[in-house]
């Protein structure tokens, strides 16, 4: 079969498939088992008419514009899903599902137009690479997109779990509760700059009696606050070391020498009000 021909019928392949668009994103809407809202089933037709537009574009157009259409369809699909709160699953599900429906459309129009089996398996091949490189797209697309979210979770969270309290003109305490790791060590020197400058303090009373175990990486972590809070000004205080974290701290050789420490806060405060 000559090329010309091939390509001219490719492209009629694409023509059917398109020209049945609307058609075929109301059949799987019809097939859903899910029950959504209006803005929701909007906007799955929306992105399923997408789908469908790539799919049918493939079978006629560069295997490589293809793929860059589907990153960008990949990211705005996975960026719904995130916002509609919607698994992934959903959106294989519909991968899946038009895999199979226009599958069947590129088999009936092979036999119509009496593909060689030849060019048949080369047209089933590039349409099977595009439903596995939709996969490969929305899959990483969307464990990027759900990362970012928890990450931005989970420090929102800890901003919340280290709240700075100024309780006195020039003085604020914060309370740690848990343990410190790497994260929260640097939401904690956030904290202590952002809020320090912004409130002109000139003590912050760092309080340690919620912390289960200061070895040698938490203070670690501690003394670099402690140092960033003095290049703006701000002097640190250390309070609620029990008994038993001190005689590890001095196990391990940690020593603040340079920062003064209380057992309690109260002593702290009454020390700070002399």
């Amino acid at each position: 079969m000559e090329t010309n021909q091939l390509e001219g019928q490719f492209k009629a392949l694409t023509h059917t498939i398109l020209k049945r668009k609307s058609e075929l994103a109301l059949q799987r809407e019809a097939a859903d088992e899910h029950v959504y809202s209006k803005t929701i089933t909007d906007s799955l037709t929306s992105w399923r008419e997408n789908l469908i537009d790539i799919y049918g574009q493939s079978i006629s157009k560069d295997h490589e514009e293809t793929i860059d259409r589907l990153k960008q369809w990949g990211g705005k699909l996975v960026d719904l899903l995130v916002e509609l709160e919607l698994p992934l699953d959903v959106a294989i599900q519909e991968v899946r599902f038009y895999r199979d429906t226009i599958g069947h459309i590129i088999k009936n129009e092979a036999q119509k137009y009496q593909f060689s089996l030849d060019v048949f398996y080369e047209v089933i091949s590039q349409f099977d690479a595009v439903v596995d490189e939709a996969v490969y797209w929305l899959s990483i697309s969307y464990t990027r997109s759900y990362t970012a979210k928890l990450m931005s979770a989970e420090y929102a969270m800890n901003e919340l779990a280290i709240p700075l309290v100024r309780v006195t003109q020039k003085t604020g305490v914060l309370p740690i509760v848990g343990d410190l790791d790497t994260k929260r060590a640097q939401v904690l020197m956030d904290r202590a700059l952002e809020q320090g400058t912004q409130h002109n303090l000139d003590y912050i009373i760092i309080d340690l009696s919620g912390v289960p175990i200061i070895d040698t990486m938490v203070a670690d972590q501690i003394f670099k606050v402690i140092a960033a809070l003095k290049l703006v000004g701000i002097e640190t205080t250390l309070t609620g070391i029990r008994p038993e974290i001190a005689q590890t701290m001095v196990g391990f050789g940690i020593k603040f020498n340079s920062t003064l420490t209380f057992s309690s806060l109260h002593q702290a405060l009454d020390y700070l009000r002399k």
